[in-house]
């Protein structure tokens, strides 16, 4: 494949801070006597906003409590995620491979961009990457396109020439959403048929098939 920039979602797609995630959920749920929530349920939020994602796990719809969770959950991830969280073997290769070739690449996800960048920050150039899209920086989270078009404006990139990479079907309908081709990878909780059943170029079992 052959595109001029390349989107990437971060958690499950370039990392794998499943550990780091459970371990904040499972704070914040423990001290509101959340006790039945399977480390299963929470991996299956991920990508999702935190938001959604402690609605689905409690099913509390006050935006008001739902507030005052992710909040408490901000504060135990400044602890807890960057040290629980690993890059995928492949991902340096693969950015790297892609940056020689002379692609755009960026990053879109639902966390947000200064823990991104915090984290990165440790393996890659400072300027490396030419855009990181968080969560802090849109008013709709994905599947909203938002975060695609505004990274693809800031880039000068057509969506005819951007791929979006990401591990869930969140991922998959914010690429159909922006309009750009989009490949799944199997890093996290969905299944390949799941992903399938989106428009796709390709589902990939890891980064490294992408060069």
């Amino acid at each position: 494949m052959n595109y001029k920039t390349y989107l990437f979602d971060f958690d499950y797609t370039l990392a794998d801070s499943s550990r780091g995630i459970v371990k904040c959920f499972r704070i914040v749920l423990t001290r509101h006597q959340y006790l039945t929530v399977t480390d299963e349920a929470i991996k299956r939020t991920i990508g999702k906003t935190l938001e959604e994602s402690f609605s689905i796990l409690t099913g509390i719809n006050d935006p008001a409590q739902l507030e005052a969770f992710r909040q408490e959950y901000r504060k135990e991830a400044d602890v807890h995620m960057n040290v629980n969280t690993r890059l995928f073997p492949d991902t340096l290769s693969t950015l790297k491979e892609l940056k020689q070739r002379g692609a755009r690449i960026g990053i879109i996800s639902t966390k947000y961009r200064f823990r991104i960048l915090s984290f990165l920050e440790e393996y890659l150039p400072k300027d490396f990457l030419d855009i990181i899209v968080g969560g802090e920086d849109v008013k709709a989270a994905k599947p909203s396109p938002e975060g695609v078009q505004f990274a693809l404006e800031h880039l000068g990139s057509t969506p005819q020439e951007t791929l979006y990479i990401g591990d869930s079907t969140v991922d998959a309908e914010t690429a159909r959403n922006a309009g750009v081709d989009f490949a799944g990878v199997l890093n996290g909780m969905t299944t390949a048929e799941e992903l399938q059943a989106y428009p796709h170029r390709m589902i990939m079992e890891n980064l490294g098939e992408l060069v």
